[in-house]
């Protein structure tokens, strides 16, 4: 047996997954992700745990493919394995392509900030920008606003928020339903209408929504500056609930195609792994 490893190391998080290579296409075995205080814990957790988990032993690994941040911390081969570093950009569209089974994409990272990229099979990724808003902007805020920090716990009281004392609206503006065709309910500004009534969910709820507007805003043009339609979203933040509701009205509004798909917050670290396989990935 030969497996690939991938590796994706943040600060205190690490995500690995592993491909079993086979004739012609290769099989994924589900990632994992581990928590720790620094990135080299971080990651040997993980590849202790991934290994154990799936009766792994280190002869079975043929090659090591790190990416993130947290692999520049790396002084050694891991294990003494062959251990080969991946440009992030070549991971996420290489991990967006491959999740959501097209041939070509904008692909949105939404991490700590969020990174965008044009994936096409066969073709160098290109890097086209990003933005300093994403899950850094919804923790740092949510610690402002509400003197939380638990994604978890932002998104759990968001579900009790109703942004209508929250935001801004072109219907709030305007006397008919909608205004040189911008619907009625698209977002004239964000926290531009709160109410002395808001609640804290109201204000958890703001907060997602701004992100995932904002992020979705720099996708779209993205998309339309080289005439793509098709943008796949992954990153953390996709396991919130409101994230596909947010993407499915962005969708409609904006006659686009925002794919969010299965294992979306392992999309860089599948796609690290994926530079090792080339053709046997697809």
């Amino acid at each position: 047996m030969s497996v690939v490893i991938g590796i994706d190391v943040g600060g205190s998080t690490t995500k690995i997954v592993g491909f079993r290579r086979g004739e012609g296409k290769s099989e994924l075995i589900r990632p994992l992700l581990v928590r720790a205080a620094d990135p080299i814990t971080s990651l040997y957790g993980a590849f202790g745990k991934f290994t154990t988990e799936n009766d792994l032993s280190l002869s079975d690994i043929s090659r090591v493919m790190t990416t993130g941040i947290g692999s520049t911390h790396l002084t050694k081969p891991i294990y003494d394995l062959p251990c080969e570093s991946v440009l992030e950009f070549e991971s996420i569209g290489r991990g967006g392509l491959y999740l959501s089974g097209l041939d070509e994409a904008i692909v949105v990272s939404l991490g700590t900030g969020t990174a965008v990229v044009h994936a096409k099979r066969g073709a160098p990724v290109e890097y086209l920008g990003g933005t300093g808003v994403g899950g850094g902007t919804v923790v740092g805020l949510s610690r402002l606003l509400l003197k939380m920090d638990s994604v978890e716990h932002i998104a759990a009281l968001a579900e009790e928020g109703d942004l209508s004392r929250i935001d801004l609206r072109i219907g709030d503006l305007a006397k008919k339903s909608s205004l040189d065709g911008m619907p009625g309910e698209m977002t004239a500004s964000n926290f531009g209408k709160v109410s002395d009534i808001c609640t804290r969910g109201d204000i958890a709820l703001g907060v997602l929504n701004m992100v995932f507007e904002a992020v979705g805003m720099v996708a779209y043009f993205a998309g339309k500056s080289c005439g793509i339609s098709d943008i796949v979203v992954t990153g953390n933040l996709t396991t919130i609930p409101y994230c596909a509701e947010i993407f499915r009205v962005l969708s409609e509004m904006f006659r686009v195609n925002f794919v969010l798909p299965e294992l979306a917050q392992f999309g860089t670290v599948i796609g690290t792994a994926l530079v090792a396989l080339g053709d046997e990935g697809r």
